[in-house]
């Protein structure tokens, strides 16, 4: 498959859990940000602000996905990332495994939060 011009066409890239995980996560966007728009930055599906600003990403990979958002998003759910692996910005999700929605849910609300409050912008 070439690159992926829509979020549509990056989610077709994939199979069985991986594919159900990235639906899972679109949805979750979708309830989370319904004001949110859909793009591919870098390759991967992004939601963007209705300013244009990255809220944040996901990504599939062979064994997990990934959620990225800014390190101090990421950072202020530390606490609550224990014993999943993390990135600078990044969760991962493995593939077979419950994904922990709710957290997720408040992670894009405190995004959300911190662009529109704080004007945090993209990394």
């Amino acid at each position: 498959m070439g690159k992926a011009r829509t979020v549509d066409d990056y989610i077709e890239g994939f199979t069985g859990q991986s594919r159900e995980l990235l639906l899972q996560l679109r949805a979750l966007a979708h309830e989370a940000v319904p004001k949110a728009s859909e793009a591919i930055k870098w390759g991967y599906p992004a939601w963007l602000h209705p300013s244009g600003t990255i809220l944040f990403m996901v990504s599939g990979h062979a064994r997990h996905a990934s959620v990225a958002f800014t390190p101090s998003t990421r950072e202020a759910f530390d606490a609550d990332l224990a014993g999943l692996a993390t990135g600078k910005g990044t969760v991962k999700l493995p593939y077979g495994e419950r994904a922990p929605v709710d957290l997720l849910r408040r992670m894009i609300a405190y995004r959300v939060r911190e662009h529109e409050d704080d004007g945090v912008l993209w990394m």
